[in-house]
């Protein structure tokens, strides 16, 4: 059973704000005359690619904690499974003794 990647997922996210975030910052160095029907004020292209970028940053921050709890977890499991096994293993063992 294969369980969906929420990090891979994040992180594509990430990548996604983050070239939308230079797209957007780049629109702000075109000249006025290149942009029509667009909004001229550059500062509104900055605006929107700090916000882009911001969204990045969180979006990899969710990436990297959800990495770190799906490792958790699996160890966790990984653990439980060896200390079934092993008390198994031993009861079979105490069992043969008697």
């Amino acid at each position: 059973m294969k369980r969906a990647s929420w990090s891979r997922n994040l992180y594509v996210t990430a990548g996604s704000f983050l070239l939308f975030s230079l797209v957007s910052c780049a629109m702000s160095l075109v000249p006025n005359s290149l942009q029509p029907n667009l909004p001229v004020n550059g500062s509104i292209w900055k605006m929107i690619g700090l916000s882009l970028f911001l969204l990045s940053l969180v979006s990899t921050l969710g990436g990297i904690l959800a990495t770190m709890f799906e490792q958790v977890e699996r160890r966790s499991e990984q653990r439980m499974r060896r200390e079934l096994e092993e008390g198994l293993a031993e009861l079979s063992r105490h069992n043969r003794r008697k």
